[in-house]
């Protein structure tokens, strides 16, 4: 999602910092080295010393990561900085011959000091760098040297260190250390004694000192110095296990105590009835331990007593009796069976049951076998002009002067275009979110403001959400729902919290705020008959401070004037930092560091109102609304801002829900293939987001390899910090995209996490179809299974190389892509308008500044005027008028045949892919194998250019664009270069059911 009118930009790292992988936990030292001393500089070469200064930081550990001018950048974290004098560390660095280096500096932690995304230039000899001023002195001379940049106070001091042996398999083990302000034990240290079982121990007199440094070995050369940057362990008892340093932890060798302590009872229950359904939720219970689920008790109605386990602090209960009074009591239930006291009780009745079925049913096939087309609704085709809507910025815009309101597209209009789009063989339709919305400038659909409805701006009497929802499944076609956990509107959530803010309706600012109707209820659509607005704020503003506001200031003048020379009140704006958003429901500040562990927990933007997602109110209140959708029967949801969100709260609370829902509504078939696909943005081309794991795609594919406190808000800081520790070297692999030789192997989803993710590094390098293949196999091993992959050129946010325009590489480029998308691991996705080169090379967003005509969001409607009838998918058996010219376009004819080619052909849909024993630029062999529907599919592929394929099972193969048909007798085929944006795609024919298909379809301007 783009955050509108404008985006706050990232602030990159050095350019190689996620490039760099950290070290291996175990590295060979040689013993005459000291781990903790910087290799000595030749005298012959040119050197740098490097003074930083500590005095305005307040770090822990200082390390300088540096690339001498035309060489490497050293490995991340880079060098640990030593202690020169007061408010000042050191670094010597080795240049040769060049004249000066590139460096940041960091705390080992994630912590940054890039000179702003620019890297500092330095030169050679003593350089210092204070709060970003680089300067040639040395700032230690005369001065007595402070050995420590942040001591600390104490004396006789001891340090009981225990290291965990489980992993490293040591016999020996050594603690080679140094006090604060003290010397190394001479290599390897000191010997540590056995504790207990996967654990040695060793005690150290710090005198004075409260901490020290420490590296471990097994006294045979081989360390553990924490990545190169040592540890740094405090006083008191201190636990090193698996490079996790825990200070003030409790000793692992003592007697585990049995668990017999129960859960407290579950609180704030309340019991919600809607028809014959009730939605209950509470606050969760606490334990010693951990909770690990909830037994719900329902009594009332026919049926006596039913007892249902529940994952999450939310449970929907449906197909209940009409007008029947029911109750309920929650227990918790720790790992060691303990049950707490029951709740207090929650009573509710039932209404009627609905006169119509008020949900649809998933299809819940295989979310592979379906090439995704992405729509922004509100400007993709108008069937009902009585819900088009311009907003306040309708006229300021320019879009007033197009006629072409932004709330333009429809459900009706894109039930009426369902077939344009079955006819371009796509079978899933993700459109952009549903919920209201509320703001300035809110048709794209991520200002939400009440998530358990639907947005009147897009429905019409026989085209609900619902209509288009079963309208789709009719025609075998899927509906993935955009969802937003991330944020509200600036003007919060209804039914959790809406702020009051200040509007002086004077002579100013009349205009903006209008006059207070208490009968009328915003919708989006309807207009106030006072202000002549649908988009009347009546209801969020007051003169008068409201009971309870804990606003700053609250409607105070401020210095500040509007552009129209206004006077600006305090309160008179959402914002995170005034008091206005309790920190119960909304984080209160602002994103500060785009790759820290702020962007998880604060504000992207004055209209992003950015949820305590940690809080169980509003994990209650989201879990409801989306329950509402899956009801509906969608097929998925695309979760924006994901990345924004910990991972742990995905892991405990929002994606066991989703599953526990379809679960319980569809079924357990339906719950594995109920697609979640999340944006993990990283605008940037390395495997790991600028060396944050915290904050890259792959990373949200797994489960949680840690138990944290129970506390959510609390486990998201301890998890961002282990896993940050642990660095992109310790991360867990798979082999779950890859054949095993020519061999498909059944894929371990044990560590799923829920959440599948759109392939930001292929989109990012997509500028190149080969760039764009070569950068997305080489991360494959990362995600938890990246055939789940989405992959799109470009989107309603950005193009290739994070381009703020519509792709605009020309139509053999275009086709090239669509090719390698069509035919390459991961599922296929085209933006609306892609198919004809839609305002390519367009600006694809600039919020009210500019008409959306002029936009990559324009309304596309227009090109799909006329009728289309289809017998299939990829099958049109007529179309006329304007959508006729539309599918005669060479793109649109490109992709009906690739949708023809992949929906024969199930390895290119669902298989694991190898490049083992193949030559060509872009060549690859996939496979798919289901003992229980019989089906084995091979084929081996070739985008553009010719390819080698060698230790290929024998047979005949054939090709599924020409036909050609060549029998394999000494495992190698040779496949001559087809042409750019043509392919090869030659099937083992397998006889039977797995017969190749031969050619498929008919030659178009590519495939030929």
């Amino acid at each position: 999602m783009k955050r509108t009118p404008h985006r706050l930009l990232r602030r990159p790292l050095a350019a190689a910092v996620a490039a760099a992988g950290l070290l291996g936990l175990l590295t060979a030292l040689p013993q005459a080295v000291d781990p903790a001393s910087p290799v000595p500089v030749a005298a012959a070469e040119s050197t740098a010393t490097v003074f930083y200064y500590t005095g305005t930081k307040n770090w822990t550990a200082y390390n300088l990561h540096y690339a001498p001018d035309g060489g490497s950048w050293t490995t991340v974290p880079g060098v640990r900085m030593e202690a020169a004098c007061t408010d000042w560390v050191k670094q010597t660095v080795p240049l040769g011959s060049a004249a000066g280096l590139a460096a940041t500096f960091n705390n080992g932690s994630g912590v940054w000091d890039n000179n702003g995304g620019r890297n500092y230039a330095l030169g050679t000899g003593n350089i210092t760098v204070k709060d970003g001023v680089v300067a040639h002195s040395d700032p230690c001379a005369g001065t007595d040297p402070d050995p420590d940049p942040t001591p600390g106070p104490g004396e006789g001091n001891t340090a009981s260190v225990y290291y965990s042996t489980a992993t490293v398999g040591w016999t020996t083990t050594n603690l080679h250390y140094q006090p604060a302000g003290g010397a190394w034990t001479a290599v390897p240290g000191v010997g540590m004694e056995a504790a207990c079982t996967g654990w040695v121990k060793r005690s150290v007199d710090l005198g004075a000192a409260t901490g020290m440094q420490a590296a471990f070995n097994n006294g045979n050369g081989v360390w553990d110095n924490n990545n190169g940057g040592n540890y740094t362990i405090s006083s008191g008892l201190t636990t090193v296990k698996d490079r996790l340093v825990t200070a003030g932890a409790k000793d692992p060798c003592a007697a585990e105590v049995p668990d017999t302590e129960a859960p407290t009872a579950p609180s704030k229950v309340t019991a919600d009835a809607d028809g014959i359904s009730v939605v209950l939720s509470w606050d969760p219970s606490t334990d010693d331990r951990a909770v690990t689920k909830y037994q719900v008790t329902r009594t009332g109605g026919t049926k006596g007593a039913v007892v249902t386990d529940v994952g999450s602090t939310v449970h929907s209960d449906t197909g209940l009796e009409e007008r029947t009074a029911y109750t309920y009591t929650v227990r918790a239930v720790d790992a060691a069976g303990n049950v707490s006291a029951a709740s207090e009780p929650a009573t509710a009745t039932t209404g009627e049951k609905p006169t119509a079925p008020a949900s649809g049913t998933p299809l819940g096939t295989d979310p592979r076998k379906d090439p995704v087309y992405f729509v922004l609704t509100a400007r993709f085709n108008d069937g009902d002009s009585a819900n088009n809507r311009g907003g306040s910025q309708h006229t300021k815009s320019g879009n007033a002067a197009n006629n072409d309101p932004m709330f333009r597209g429809d459900f009706k209009g894109l039930v009426d275009k369902l077939d344009y789009i079955k006819g371009l063989g796509m079978s899933a339709v993700w459109i952009t979110p549903v919920v209201l919305n509320r703001s300035d400038y809110d048709y794209h659909g991520y200002h939400g403001y009440d998530f358990y409805e639907v947005d009147s701006r897009l429905e019409s009497a026989g085209a609900s959400y619902q209509d288009l929802i079963n309208a789709a499944h009719a025609k075998g076609m899927k509906i993935y729902q955009d969802v937003v956990y991330n944020h509200s509107s600036r003007w919060g959530a209804k039914g959790l919290f809406t702020p009051t803010v200040y509007g002086v309706r004077d002579t100013q600012w009349s205009w903006h705020y209008d006059e207070k109707n208490e009968g009328f209820e915003y919708d989006g659509l309807t207009v106030e008959t006072k202000s002549g607005k649908s988009y009347y704020n009546g209801d969020l503003w007051s003169t008068a401070e409201p009971a309870g506001n804990t606003c700053v200031d609250w409607g105070k003048p401020t210095q500040y004037t509007s552009p129209e020379g206004y006077r600006i009140y305090n309160c008179q704006w959402p914002n995170p930092t005034s008091g206005m958003f309790p920190k119960a429901y909304y984080h209160n500040c602002w994103i500060g560091n785009w790759e820290g562990e702020d962007s998880r927990s604060c504000w992207l933007h004055d209209d992003l109102a950015d949820f305590n997602t940690e809080s169980t109110p509003v994990q209650n209140h989201l879990i409801g609304a989306y329950n509402k959708y899956i009801d509906m029967g969608v097929d998925g949801f695309r979760v924006d801002t994901a990345v924004h969100i910990p991972r742990t709260t995905w892991n405990r609370r929002f994606l066991p829900a989703i599953q526990e829902r379809v679960t319980s509504r569809f079924g357990a078939e339906a719950a594995k293939n109920f697609f979640v696909f999340g944006e993990v943005a990283a605008f940037v081309n390395d495997k790991w987001n600028r060396g944050s794991v915290n904050h890259s795609a792959q990373f949200y594919t797994w489960k949680e390899r840690k138990e944290y406190s129970a506390d959510d808000e609390k486990a998201a800081l301890e998890m961002y910090d282990y896993e940050q520790q642990q660095g992109t070297g310790s991360q867990p692999v798979s082999n779950n995209a890859f054949l095993n030789g020519n061999t498909y192997h059944a894929p371990d989803h044990s560590r799923f996490s829920g959440m599948n993710v759109i392939d930001m590094r292929m989109h990012m390098n997509f500028g190149d179809a080969n760039n764009a293949y070569n950068n997305g196999k080489d991360s494959d091993d990362s995600y938890n299974d990246a055939t789940y992959n989405v992959v799109y050129v470009d989107s309603h946010d950005y193009g290739p190389n994070k381009s703020s325009e519509r792709y605009a590489g020309g139509t053999d480029a275009w086709a090239e892509n669509m090719s390698l998308m069509w035919t390459f691991r991961g599922i296929p996705t085209l933006y609306y308008g892609s198919e004809i080169e839609f305002q390519a090379g367009k600006k694809i967003d600039c919020g009210p500044t500019c008409p959306l005509a002029t936009t990559g969001r324009a309304y596309f409607g227009d090109h799909l005027a006329g009728s289309v009838e289809v017998s299939d998918f990829s099958k049109v058996t007529s179309a006329t008028g304007a959508v006729a010219t539309t599918l005669d376009k060479p793109l649109a004819r490109h992709v009906q045949r690739l949708n023809e080619i992949r929906r024969a052909v199930p390895a290119l849909q669902m298989g694991q892919y190898s490049t083992e024993g193949i030559t060509g630029s872009m060549a690859y062999k996939r496979r798919y194998t289901d003992a229980a529907s019989g089906t084995d599919s091979f084929a081996l592929v070739t985008v553009s250019g010719g390819a080698t394929y060698t230790g290929i099972p024998n047979g005949t193969y054939k090709d599924a664009v020409t036909g050609d048909t060549q029998v394999v007798t000494g495992g190698t085929l040779a496949v001559p270069a087809p042409g750019k944006g043509n392919l090869r795609v030659y099937v083992l024919d397998l006889g039977g059911k797995n017969a190749a298909p031969g050619k498929i379809g008919t030659a178009g301007p590519y495939l030929k």
